[in-house]
């Protein structure tokens, strides 16, 4: 490590020792849900000032960069610079264009993409349809390395891929077996990342290896401290990108990172809604916000005896205050949520007067008693967090909260990559743990809410919930574009899953960015919160 590297990290190991502890406040006093805004405007300087290095705060250790197989946010933050995919989307939600110039559907189970020509991997070697047609195949386990656990492999993905060809060096064409009305959106996921053959097979996979074509590429990694990205000089949009590079310090305090932001020791980073009336004080920082299509949940592990018992899991969903948990872990900045969240709109059920969401003690002790539990006979049950602060966070005040209903919760907070690996594990005996509390994000269609994590067969179904209607109802939202129909099929689906209480669903939080004022052209939203193609620095 160089000095100044040395320096930047000594530092910062000081903000995490001197700063202050954010404070939480209680209550189930309801604070009024905030409104889905797009990010403010700024107004910026009339020149960027070229080049420089945006140093990035985040708050847990990556696990890896392979974007077919890592689901954890703070891989997702550097995967997302390396990575693109054939389509992506606006912040409206609309589609563009991203390494497909155009494309075309002659008819509903067919999509053909012209792709850009002289687009480049970081390797230096053009990318082509065959390479479209190798991702695809790794994805859906048709390569030489078989099945590598992709989670684009499921048929709420890919899964309904029957064919992927190269027409030409420019021309690929998908044939799927059956119309899904959600092929195009699914196409914006990083689960589809265009990725390069040689690196893979030169590496094994792309968990330390940079096999993208995105703006920036993999630098040096020195785990628990940085990973450093450089800008990419044969990016195909390469006169659009300003910065030299991003790198990520791992900072895992949020005190200390806005301590960090505050000296100017970092340039951004992400702070929960409690630390964002502190940051809007400072002269020299600005804060960016934004309602997510994310979610916080606690998941329950079937493989547990006592957890297969119906009346045990809709008592904790009875004994859940989620208006206090919004008001203690978000400032109050959250909006109570299904798996569906509201900022889906109308594909997203009001479950403000739903039964199972209210709190009442009372029931969650009836049932409990039901199921022969007491003061004398009290339930112990062991649950993961991560070390993401909201999940921390949630998991205090949930413990305290099942605790009054005759449940003993013993609380272990995870590094990044022992929780991704007991979350894989999250059906079975050999996770450990009986409970999990879990960050989700929907997507931008209701299929990948419900489908993607509530199908019986689907790569991020973890706990074991199963049921053949909600598979229906998927199958047949996924097969018609009538818009009014699949509202309908996703709203029963939401209904059935929330009754089951596998998955206790409890908030969808508004997001912050906290930057310097020197940071300028960074707009996140809900369909993107990482771009920085557009970023620049001034002095």
């Amino acid at each position: 490590m160089n000095k100044a590297k040395k320096w930047l990290s000594l530092s910062l190991s000081g903000a995490l020792l001197l700063g202050l502890l954010a404070g939480c406040g209680g209550g189930s006093e309801t604070t009024p849900a905030p409104e889905t805004t797009a990010p403010v405007e700024e107004t910026a300087p009339s020149e960027p000032v070229a080049g420089g290095i945006l140093r990035y705060g985040t708050d847990s250790e990556p696990t890896g960069f392979d974007p077919h197989t890592v689901s954890e946010e703070a891989s997702l933050r550097v995967i997302n610079q390396l990575y693109e995919t054939l389509v992506a989307t606006n912040a409206d939600m609309t589609f563009y264009g991203e390494l497909a110039e155009s494309w075309e559907i002659p008819d509903d189970v067919t999509y053909i993409f012209h792709l850009r020509q002289g687009v480049k991997f970081h390797s230096g070697r053009e990318m082509t349809a065959e390479d479209v047609v190798y991702t695809f195949d790794r994805v859906l386990g048709k390569t030489e390395a078989g099945d590598i656990g992709a989670l684009g492999s499921s048929s709420s993905y890919f899964g309904g891929i029957e064919s992927v060809e190269a027409l030409d060096p420019y021309t690929v064409q998908f044939t799927l077996a059956e119309p899904n009305a959600a092929f195009l959106n699914n196409l914006t996921s990083n689960y589809g990342a265009i990725v390069d053959k040689d690196v893979i097979e030169a590496n094994g996979d792309l968990m330390r290896a940079d096999g993208g074509t995105g703006p920036f590429q993999l630098g040096e990694w020195l785990p628990d401290n940085y990973v450093e990205l450089t800008k990419f000089a044969d990016y195909w949009e390469a006169d659009r990108v300003v910065l030299d590079g991003i790198t990520y310090y791992l900072i895992g305090d949020e005190s200390a990172r806005l301590a960090a932001l505050r000296t100017g020791e970092i340039d951004i980073a992400n702070l929960s809604s409690t630390n964002v009336t502190a940051a809007e004080e400072e002269e020299n920082l600005a804060v960016l916000g934004y309602q997510t299509n994310d979610y916080i949940a606690m998941g329950c592990n079937l493989s547990t005896p006592a957890l297969q018992d119906k009346n045990v899991r809709q008592a904790m969903s009875y004994a859940l205050d989620r208006q206090a948990i919004i008001n203690i872990v978000y400032n109050g900045q959250a909006a109570v949520s299904s798996m569906v969240p509201p900022a889906m709109g109308h594909w997203s059920l009001d479950v403000s007067t739903m039964d199972l969401y209210q709190f009442n003690l009372d029931k969650a002790k009836e049932l409990m008693e039901a199921a022969g539990y007491s003061e004398d006979n009290r339930l112990a049950l062991k649950l993961a967090a991560g070390l993401m602060d909201s999940l921390r966070q949630a998991a205090v005040v949930i413990q305290q909260q099942l605790a009054q209903i005759y449940i003993d919760v013993e609380i272990t907070n995870l590094e990044s990559g022992e929780y991704v690996d007991i979350w894989g594990k999250m059906s079975t005996p050999e996770a450990g743990f009986d409970l999990m509390v879990v960050s989700d994000g929907a997507g931008t269609d209701p299929n990948r809410a419900i489908s993607f994590f509530f199908g019986s067969t689907a790569s991020a179904n973890v706990f074991g919930f199963s049921n053949e209607r909600v598979d229906e109802l998927c199958a047949l939202g996924i097969a018609t574009t009538d818009e009014a129909q699949r509202e309908e099929y996703y709203n029963e689906a939401q209904e059935i899953c929330i009754d089951d209480c596998t998955k206790l669903c409890i908030a969808s939080p508004m997001k912050y960015f906290v930057t310097s004022t020197r940071v300028h052209g960074f707009s996140p939203s809900a369909a993107d919160s990482s771009n920085f193609r557009d970023t620049y620095l001034t002095q």
